[in-house]
């Protein structure tokens, strides 16, 4: 049973009003508006205290404004009176419903409160919110913005959660006496000299989305998974090649962990996953709880709740779950690997505009709403929100979307960056343990984006010009990098020479969420570079882990490699989101290109793979292939008009489809006349749901284990410890390094050499082929090399087996060699 409830809620009217007097001087004090505003969103949400009380604080500007009775406004406390199954997929629970009154003050409610349970690892704590009978009779919701639990997501009440307590049971603690400091002055950065022990930058990251990194794809999945590697390391044991893709990096950046968007059947505020029952007049009430079964690559966000955990990561639904993880990475043999969170702070999805105040919108734009970065206290509650997320023990922040937080600016009369806030961001001070500090900070931004020709007035360098220390997603990885295409290398060399020269500041390598996506969006007709395969899914998994330019990233180039497990594992990845019902299908219409570069008909046939459509008679990938594209065009010509483009379908099946499209010959075979005469808009955005689900689990890296070929394994965890052991290789090219390519109508070769600026005798050169034809390679001629003072450091697979003569061999595409003196 869960915990007995001893106490009736009540309000602490002593304590309470010292909470009032406080949030009265906060504003009585001779300071900015942001100032008081960072003050007091400090107490904003719950917080559980060491002497069992619970404060509580509401931001309600939609209230200020509205005259009603006092007791028509009210927290509502639920508490579990039976225990909660956190790994259970549905249950019934029956909780203590309780009711008080808080004190308003101003745009503000505030109390302290008794008798709410705090949650902990074996325990669920006292749901609540915030809710009123508006002037129309009817009960609205006001949800904590800034939470610490969300076990059922951003519509369902909050859990109050004893934070405290949890961070001094942590397993990591040495970490941040050693990393931080107590002071409030000089608090050091994350990756910059200090005086006490040194916490460097890393040297390389890898890129995880938490539901496909693993078979479960969970956080607690993901710590089982790296205690299991590093006991190995401590005993001597052999890693498998799957394990090695996930060793050798400084850092892991997980791509946003903020709950996301939900699934909407209706557009209502309603809870999918804690769904009210049914009530007595004793104050119980049964309710519904479903564990959040989302499934989304992590940047479709609310903001509310971003200070929490999304639930559908979290096997147990525990914040717990989230600093074990933490610790073990930091405890990770060999000196710890550091975290780095993904933060989506510069937009919101249209979905906020049921869960938060309006003063939090400033108004659409391409991916929902843009937020109102300038409004003190939105700003101050967005940079709490930011604080509370990283005292999970994170190391780092990598900031999306950096070009999204623009302002119109009434001085100019121009729309301007708000640079301001990207550097406050920076700045936000974690504290753990009463130990200090400040974040590696990593800013994706692309400006002009999305002007037009933003991709090649875009300098990807005006925040680390600002903030030196902090580090920018360079050319090479931004989003539209598509390196299947033939010509690709040879048409980037002015962003190649860019990396070399200027590029020590920039994360570098071409293989992330954001890039691979991309390359399932290269039409089918473009100049495709078959020398990376014999198949569309083959060149893209070449594309995206290459030898010969893995060999120039981590051998020779200067910046921050980043790798993306997906990208390693061979593993598909896609835009996915199983969250929209009002958008699903023109998402699917546009993403049907992973259908013909990342699935084949062999991977199709697997017993795993797309279970869900294979259910509606889709029981062979060219079916699929041709419904999807005949969507793609329909969406296209009606301009995503549903009941048009199901009528152009459903047309489809006979002689009457519109010009642009054959008849679904590939369906008609297989006998799916009914499923298309039957078509209609609920089965179309069913369609759209189960296609999205399906994709997600054909993403997960756990199936393509087996696949993995060791050599490569091996000879990219090579090439991750020589990065280590050069670390100098970091930096931009001197005056006295040489760097350069030899480009015809039959291949591209890079070549250089670099030196050791602290040891002249230490030098390195490269040779890899990036595209075309075998050719010869005279290489004491491209280098002006004495042979003999040289040996092989690395070697791509398949040229490391037998002796090369140094003077002249020849180099296949995606082969390459990396040089040392001797």
């Amino acid at each position: 049973m869960q915990t007995e409830i001893q106490n009736s809620i009540s309000l602490v009217e002593a304590e309470t009003q010292k909470l009032l007097d406080w949030a009265i001087a906060v504003e009585a004090l001779e300071a900015t508006y942001l100032d008081k505003a960072q003050a007091l969103v400090r107490k904003l949400g719950a917080h559980y205290r060491s002497d069992g009380l619970t404060e509580i604080g509401f931001w309600t500007p939609r209230l200020a404004a509205e005259v009603m009775h006092e007791r028509d406004i009210y927290l509502e406390v639920l508490t579990p009176l039976t225990k909660i199954d956190w790994t259970s997929s549905e249950q019934v629970v029956q909780f203590k419903c309780q009711r008080i009154n808080l004190q308003q003050q101003g745009e503000f409610f505030w109390g302290v409160v008794s008798g709410m349970t705090p949650g902990n690892r074996h325990q669920a704590g006292s749901f609540y919110w915030l809710r009123y009978i508006d002037l129309n009779e009817q009960l609205k919701t006001i949800r904590d913005v800034l939470p610490y639990s969300l076990p059922y997501g951003v519509f369902a009440p909050a859990e109050l959660y004893d934070m405290e307590s949890l961070q001094k049971e942590r397993q990591d603690l040495d970490y941040f006496r050693r990393t931080g400091i107590q002071e409030l002055e000089n608090i050091p950065r994350v990756g910059q000299p200090q005086n006490n022990e040194q916490l460097g930058e890393p040297r390389n990251i890898l890129q995880l989305h938490v539901g496909t990194a693993t078979e479960e794809g969970t956080l607690a999945a993901l710590t089982k998974l790296y205690r299991g590697i590093g006991e190995k390391i401590v005993s001597g044991a052999d890693l498998t090649p799957a394990e090695q893709n996930y060793v050798g990096y400084d850092a892991v950046q997980l791509l946003p962990t903020e709950p996301t968007i939900e699934y909407r059947d209706e557009y209502s505020p309603e809870s999918e996953f804690f769904s009210f029952l049914e009530a007595d007049e004793e104050g119980t009430v049964k309710v519904e709880l479903t564990k959040p079964s989302t499934q989304d690559w992590g940047y479709d966000v609310p903001i509310i709740g971003s200070s929490a955990t999304n639930p559908a990561l979290m096997e147990t639904l525990r914040p717990d779950e989230v600093i074990d993880f933490v610790s073990t990475l930091h405890n990770f043999p060999g000196g710890g690997i550091q975290l780095i969170l993904d933060l989506v702070y510069g937009h919101a999805d249209n979905q906020s505009e049921l869960l938060l105040s309006r003063q939090f919108l400033k108004g659409p734009n391409m991916y929902g709403q843009d937020l109102n970065h300038q409004l003190p206290i939105i700003r101050g509650i967005l940079l709490e929100m930011q604080r509370r997320k990283i005292n999970t023990g994170a190391d780092g922040i990598r900031v999306d979307g950096g070009q999204d937080f623009r302002f119109f600016s009434p001085l100019t009369g121009k729309i301007e960056q708000d640079d301001a806030y990207l550097l406050a961001m920076s700045n936000v001070v974690q504290e753990i343990g009463g130990y200090r500090r400040l974040l590696f900070t990593i800013f994706e931004d692309g400006r002009p984006w999305p002007e037009e020709g933003w991709e090649e007035k875009s300098r990807y360098r005006e925040l680390i010009e600002l903030m030196p220390e902090s580090y920018q997603w360079g050319p090479l990885i931004f989003a539209h990098n598509t390196p299947a295409l033939k010509g690709f290398w040879e048409r980037k060399w002015s962003r190649v020479k860019e990396v070399m020269y200027q590029g020590e500041s920039w994360i570098t390598g071409c293989g992330n969420h954001d890039t691979v996506r991309r390359g399932n969006q290269i039409p089918l007709d473009a100049t495709i570079d078959w020398n990376l395969g014999q198949t569309h899914s083959e060149v893209l998994q070449n594309a995206y882990d290459n030898p010969a330019v893995s060999l120039w990233v981590y051998g020779f180039s200067p910046g921050l490699p980043m790798d993306f497990i997906n990208a390693l594992m061979h593993a598909p990845w896609m835009f996915f989101r199983n969250t929209d019902e009002r958008y699903g299908v023109k998402v699917v219409s546009e993403e049907v290109g992973f259908l013909h570069w990342s699935i084949t008909p062999e991977l199709y046939k697997e017993p795993f793979a797309f279970k869900r459509l294979k259910t509606l008679g889709f029981k062979q990938l060219q079916q699929l292939q041709e419904f999807g594209t005949a969507l793609n065009a329909a969406m296209v010509k009606q301009d995503f008009n549903l009941y048009e483009v199901v009528e152009i379908l459903r047309s489809c099946a006979s002689t009457h489809c519109i010009r642009e499209l054959n008849v679904l010959k590939e369906l008609m075979r297989s006998n799916m006349l009914r499923y298309l005469n039957r078509l209609d808009e609920d089965r179309l955005k069913s369609f759209a749901l189960m296609f999205m689900e399906d994709c997600f689990d054909i993403c997960n890296v756990s199936y393509y284990e087996k696949y993995l070929e060791q050599a490569q394994t091996e000879f990219n965890l090579a090439l991750r410890k020589f990065r280590h052991s050069h670390s100098w290789l970091r930096k931009n090219l001197t005056t006295t390094d040489r760097f350069n390519k030899i480009s015809t109508d039959e291949y591209t070769i890079f070549y250089g050499i670099r030196t050791n600026p602290q040891d002249p005798e230490d030098k390195i050169a490269m040779v890899t082929h990036l595209s075309g034809e075998a050719t010869e390679i005279p290489l004491g001629d491209f280098l002006q090399l004495d042979i003999e003072k040289w040996e092989i450091a690395l070697a791509t697979p398949g040229l490391g087996f037998h002796p090369l003569d140094l003077r002249n061999f020849q180099l296949q595409h995606s082969q390459g060699i990396l040089l040392r003196s001797k």
